[in-house]
Parts: structure tokens; sequence; C-alpha cells
């Protein structure tokens, strides 16, 4: 059985733990699947997670579990993990399980793969790519555990589609018998972070515009807002362009920014270096735009377009003034 740690905030379920949901079918197909919800005053989300026909719902709540701090959490988690017997734990790679799942995994002796991006199999065994050095190499590693003990993983976020999701009729919803003292947590927890409001959340756009080198200067910006603006899109850029200060480095999609997973991703005058699709090469349409007929981006794009960016760019947005009349 495979068990999947959902997460969550202020009573929505995070995309990226159905990616991860989605991931999980994906290792074992037509396997057992149950999902583990921890927190507080969880009726209505549970409820929500078994309406979803994913697989059973466990549910642990308990008033330390309010907010997320490590000590309740890993505890909460272990005790389930011990009752449930499942042969592999799955998380989205959020801030939260890079804080839980080496912990978890420590004190279960059991492995960790971290930053799945995709899983194959080999014979009877299973293989997790993950990358590796920043992105400059992508690794098949293969786990092992001693009989009755889990392997954890978590998914890297955009890397599986949430919307491949295989639902089925609704599950049934457990709740699980684990103490949870609030004296086990020996953190003061401190409000969630949140971003400042004139920041921007890239990975719930659904249509992105994102910029390279090839803009060549800020005052160009102009044009791919425009065609941002034309398409309904958010616009994005790779690292140089934020580390020029051209903009904010909260629109940085790459391995040291934003992962996203956009329905549609235009990447203008960007080249494709390793660092950046890893960011977003789990888009379900790229189309690139790059004078240069051998730049990587054209690699995993679906459209590709060689030519300059300053007239394509202008003419799109043309096309789709008229098709709006």
């Amino acid at each position: 059985m495979i068990l999947v740690v959902l997460e969550h905030r202020d009573g929505v379920i995070s995309r990226a733990s159905w990616e991860a949901a989605a991931a999980a079918q994906g290792m074992v197909p037509g396997g057992p699947m149950a999902l583990l919800l921890p927190g507080t005053g969880l009726d209505a989300l549970a409820r929500s997670a078994a309406a979803a026909g994913v697989g059973a719902v466990h549910v642990i709540d308990r008033p330390a579990l309010e907010h997320y701090s490590p000590d309740p959490f890993i505890h909460a988690i272990h005790g389930a993990v011990t009752q449930l017997a499942p042969t592999l734990v799955v998380m989205a790679h959020t801030y939260q399980a890079r804080d839980m799942a080496p912990a978890l995994a420590a004190r279960l002796s059991a492995p960790l793969v971290a930053d799945v991006i995709a899983t194959t199999r080999h014979g009877e065994d299973l293989l997790f790519r993950r990358p590796m050095f920043q992105g400059k190499l992508v690794a098949d590693v293969r786990a092992r555990a001693p009989q009755g003990t889990p392997i954890f993983v978590t998914c890297q976020v955009g890397a599986f589609r949430a919307d491949g999701l295989q639902r089925g009729d609704a599950a049934p919803v457990t709740h699980l018998e684990i103490d949870v003292p609030e004296r086990s947590n020996r953190q003061t927890v401190e409000p969630p972070f949140r971003e400042a409001r004139q920041s921007v959340d890239l990975g719930q756009a659904e249509r992105i515009v994102a910029v390279g080198r090839g803009i060549k200067a800020q005052e160009h910006l102009a044009v791919a807002q425009a065609l941002a603006e034309a398409m309904g899109a958010e616009l994005a850029a790779s690292r140089p362009i934020c580390d020029n200060g051209w903009l904010p480095m909260e629109r940085q999609i790459g391995s040291s920014g934003q992962t996203v997973a956009p329905k549609l991703y235009v990447a203008l005058g960007i080249s494709g270096a390793i660092q950046h699709l890893v960011g977003m090469k789990g888009s379900r349409t790229i189309v690139a735009i790059n004078k240069d007929a051998e730049a990587p981006i054209f690699e995993v794009a679906d459209y590709g377009i060689v030519g300059d960016l300053f007239e394509i760019a202008p003419a799109i947005i043309t096309e789709i003034e008229k098709s709006s009349r």
C-alpha cells in the first residue's frame, strides 16, 4: 500500500499534494493507495479528500497539529506509518516535507529518495528519477528497504500533473488513534510565512510568458508584458533577468526559483539551460521563440518558432486581438 501525506492550509489541500498523489498512482498502477491527513478540525477537509475517490483517507486530528511544527507532525506521521505499514510513503517536495521526511526516514531506518521528477520500471524494480548537482545531472535511483520498512519519497512540485489523477468512487474516512501530546513540541510556532501582497504564486498560473537573455534590455520587457496581457498570462523570467534586477526574484523560474506546470508556457528568448528547464518542463504545452535553431529549449518545446521575438511577439498579439473582436 502507498500512503500519501497531504498538506493543507486555510481549509484547502495543496495542489502539490495532489501532484504527489498522481505520482504515487504511477509508481504502482492499480495498487492500493491511502491518504493521510494530519491537523485539527479536519471533518470538512476529510470529506473533500474522500470525495476525490483516490483512496481511503486516514485522519490524525489532534490539537497539537493545528499549525505545522516538526516534533508533533513527525510523531503523528511516525505513528500512522507504524499502524498502516505502507510500502511507500509519498509527499510533495515542499519545505515542510524537507523538514519532516529525513527525520521520519531516520527514525524508521528507512531509505529516502527526495525531489523525484519521474518513475520508471526496470524489471521488478521501481526506479526514481531525480536531479542532482542543481539539475546538471539526472540519476535513476533504486531504493530497497528491509521487510516491513517503507521507502520515503518526495516529489518535485510541478513535475507531475494533478489533473492526471485517476479518481473513483468516494472513499471511506477513518480516524487514527495516535496520541500527540502538546508537550512533545520543543519549538515555539510562529505564524505561517506568507508572501507579500504584491508577490505572485506562479505555481498557480495557467498561462505564463517567460523571458530570457534574448530580451536584450530592460526597456524591451514591454513586448513580453504586452504578450502576457493579451494572453491573460503571468510574466516570468529566467535567472539572468532577475539577477539583473529587471524583474523581481519572485518571478524567477528554475532550480533556484519557482517550479511551475501551467497549461501554456511561452518562452521568449530563453536558451534553455538545465537550471531553467527543471522549473518548467512539466508545463502541458511549451512554445519556444528563439533566434538560435540549436537552442536547448527546443528539445522540450511542443511548438518552436525560430525567429526574432521582437517581430513574432507583436504578430501573435495582433492575431489574438483579431480573434477577440
